[in-house]
This record gives structure tokens, C-alpha cells and sequence, in this order.
């Protein structure tokens, strides 16, 4: 069967690997037939190894790269497990855990002490067919079309940020980064009830898509101050909860500043160097900073999949399905070059 495999830093290759191992207790073997591209993906690619294991052992899953990339995957059941059936669809949460650590105890599955990830810890779906275990996997709605079931995994991340920014009806929530995360977690917050969403960034086409996602206002922030119009909308109160997705270095100063007393910044987007901020404008305003990662599977993936069933979200933000012996050139070139102007989709089943 033909596989994305990362070997290193700019080398994807397209290859025939060998058919999947046959399911053991508790697992079943899927026809994989889309997966979704994130900018992690491109990271691995353009200056990886980062999360995949290529020169180092994986510490939980046991894996020495070469990778078989993509975390983001949903297909069809071929064999019948102990929950799914054959012909069965499903998407895949992708992260693996322990079920018996403290952090799973408490429901934080995605802080497992021997958490892993297909795609990135070990091979995951950009290939034809895979095994992987059942507990991961949630049912599709029939209603669902296959390009709108494979937003369910960054979409459960989404709604996980949601979850922790303890975000209530009637709140007022700036979104500082209307991009990939981003746009994901402007949909949550429509679904969990904000009064007013404000998305912020620099991008016009990502402020259009935010404005249909469920954002009340958009801010282009290079030509608008972000606090002048925060402070406007609310009479001077700021925001209630404030979302970094942007990742940029002073994320969170630009992010506390929009927030107001006794209210929340929650950090999304990841900076790939120092952070800075004013901690004391943090104490004295009593500001609380959550952080945010990944997803619990068996809580966010089903509501993932039930908004979805509602909502269809790859009309608005799916740019392109590709084949899978095209993904570097027709998808991991134009993320990589910053010309994609959504999201890439890849069908291992087609060929071009």
C-alpha cells in the first residue's frame, strides 16, 4: 500500500509499505479515506524532527522514524472489533493512552504519562490502511460527508481550548490569531453560547472565513488597535476570556492586554521562542493564564462530530482534497511557502 513517510527535514516521500498488522484485542483495521493537513505536519517537514521520532526512539510508542505522517484521519472499518463493525465510519482522536495513569484517573487523558500520537509518535493515516485501536475511534454521522468528518480531530482540539478557557454564555471572547486553531475554536465558542466574538489578525481572507465561523467582529490588527475597539465594544471592561492562537512571541502581552480585571487569557497557539509579558499587570488585575493541549478523546471528539453533524465547517474552510501521490507537491509545497488559503485534505484511496 502506498504511505507518506518522512525520512527528514524536506524529505516526504511517497512509498509501498506493507499492509497493516492484523488487528489484535481491542483494535480494528481501517480503509483510510481522508486526512487532514495541520501546520505540525508542515513543521515535521520543513524543520523536523520536532514530535516525530527519527533519530531518537519514541519513549511511549517505541518508534525509530522513518514516519508515516498525518494525526488527523477518518476511514471506514474493514474489520469487525469488539465496539465497531465493518463498514462502520469513523473518526480517529489519534492519541493513545494509558486508561490506568493518574492524569487518565482524572479524565485528562490528553496528559497521559505514556501518551503518543499516530502521525507524529508512530505511522499514522496518510497511507491507504491502518490498525489502530478501537478506544480512539467515534462513530461518524451518516449525514456527515467524508471532507467535513475530517475536520473532527483539529475541530475536538478546538472545542478542548473552549472547554478550558471556562468560557460561559454571555461572555464577551476575543480570538488574538484567526488561523487553523484559531478558526476551530471561533466555532466552538459560537456553539458554547459567547455573547460577542472578536477575531483578531492581519490576514483578510482569515477575518472573512473567522466572520462566517461565528466571529461578531474582526479586527484587521495592522491597521487597527485591538484595545481600541475591545474597549469600545465593551464600554471600557475589555474581554472576558482572551485566546492566543496566534503563537507569536508577545502573544500573551497582546493577549493580556485585552483582558479584562479578574478575567482569563488562555494560551492555544505555540511560540517557537520566548514569551514575554508584564506579570505584575497579571497580579494586580488578577488575571488567570490557562494553557491548553491536544484533546480528550472521549469527551471532545463526540462533541466534535456532533457540531459537525450540525454545521458543515469544509465548505468554509476545506481549500483542496488531493490525492496522496500529489500531497507534497499540490499540499506541503503551498503550506510550506504560505500560499494555502485553507485547509488540505488528502484521499489515499485516489490517485491523480
Amino acid at each position: 500500500m502506498r504511505a507518506v513517510v518522512l525520512h527528514a527535514a524536506g524529505d516526504l516521500r511517497i512509498e509501498e509499505r506493507p499492509e497493516p498488522p492484523a488487528p489484535r484485542c481491542g483494535e480494528v483495521r481501517l480503509r483510510v479515506t481522508r486526512v487532514g493537513l495541520c501546520g505540525t505536519d508542515v513543521s515535521e517537514y520543513t524543520a523536523g524532527p520536532m514530535m516525530t521520532p527519527l533519530k531518537t526512539r519514541h519513549p511511549n510508542s517505541g518508534v525509530l522514524g522513518p514516519v508515516v505522517l498525518g494525526h488527523e484521519f477518518v476511514g471506514v472499518v474493514e474489520t469487525t472489533g469488539q465496539r465497531f463493525v465493518a463498514g462502520d465510519r469513523v473518526a480517529a482522536g489519534a492519541g493513545v493512552w494509558c486508561g490506568n495513569c493518574p492524569w487518565c484517573r482524572r479524565g485528562q487523558t490528553n496528559l497521559c504519562q505514556s501518551y503518543w500520537t499516530y502521525g507524529l509518535s508512530a505511522d499514522g493515516g496518510l497511507t491507504q490502511h491502518v490498525t489502530v485501536p478501537e478506544g480512539m475511534l467515534h462513530a461518524i454521522a451518516p449525514q456527515v460527508a467524508d471532507d467535513n468528518a475530517a475536520l473532527a480531530q483539529p475541530l475536538a482540539v478546538g472545542l478542548h481550548a473552549v472547554e478550558r478557557s471556562r468560557v460561559r454564555p454571555g461572555d464577551v471572547v476575543v480570538v488574538h490569531g484567526a488561523g487553523a486553531i484559531g478558526s476551530f475554536v471561533i466555532a466552538g465558542l459560537k456553539a458554547a453560547g459567547a455573547r460577542l466574538i472578536v477575531a483578531v489578525d492581519i490576514d483578510h481572507g482569515r477575518l472573512e472565513t473567522a466572520a462566517k465561523l461565528g466571529a461578531d467582529v474582526t479586527v484587521d490588527a495592522s491597521a487597527t488597535d485591538p484595545l481600541d475597539l475591545v474597549s469600545e465594544l465593551t464600554g471600557r471592561a475589555l474581554a472576558d476570556v482572551t485566546i492566543e492562537a496566534s503563537g507569536v512571541p508577545d502573544g500573551l502581552a497582546r493577549a493580556q492586554r485585552l483582558t479584562r480585571r479578574g478575567g482569563t487569557v488562555l494560551l492555544v497557539g505555540l511560540p517557537k521562542g520566548e514569551v514575554s509579558f508584564t506579570a505584575s499587570d497579571l497580579i494586580l488585575r488578577e488575571i488567570d493564564v490557562m494553557t491548553t493541549v491536544a484533546h480528550a478523546c472521549d469527551r471532545n471528539l463526540p462533541a466534535a462530530l456532533a457540531l459537525l453533524a450540525e454545521r458543515d465547517l469544509a465548505s468554509l474552510l476545506v481549500e483542496r482534497v488531493v490525492p496522496l501521490d500529489r500531497v507534497v507537491e499540490d499540499a506541503f509545497a503551498a503550506m510550506a511557502a504560505g500560499t494555502a488559503r485553507g485547509k488540505f485534505l488528502v484521499d489515499p484511496q485516489e490517485s491523480s
